[in-house]
């Protein structure tokens, strides 16, 4: 009979503990990027969303350069024109599958 009393007592003391922990804590400040990262919002791609017709049309660039549009028709399933090599020529893809290629730039020619 003298655990009930003493169950009841650590019930009512959890709050009062969670309540002094609480007032300890400190917010952690922002982390910084590593170190040589540059944020550059021109490497962010920019999608332009247009509707031709009846279809929906996202178009993907960075630095103004269209990489990707994906179609995606009223009734049926989105498929995406990409642009793999940088040429301009866009290759048709009915999914994001494996097989998928992320765009790729050249960061330096010889």
């Amino acid at each position: 009979m003298r655990i009930a009393p003493f169950l009841l007592a650590s019930l009512l003391l959890i709050p009062v503990a969670n309540a002094e922990e609480k007032s300890r804590l400190e917010a952690l400040p922002d982390i910084p990027p590593p170190p040589g990262m540059v944020q550059d919002p021109a490497l962010e791609p920019q999608i332009t969303i247009v509707q031709r017709g009846q279809d929906r049309v996202e178009e993907f660039r960075v630095k103004g350069r269209l990489y990707m549009i994906k179609v995606t028709p009223p009734h049926g399933k989105p498929y995406y024109l990409i642009d793999q090599r940088g040429d301009g020529q866009m290759r048709m893809y009915d999914d994001l599958s494996p097989n998928f290629q992320v765009p790729m730039w050249v960061i330096h020619e010889f």
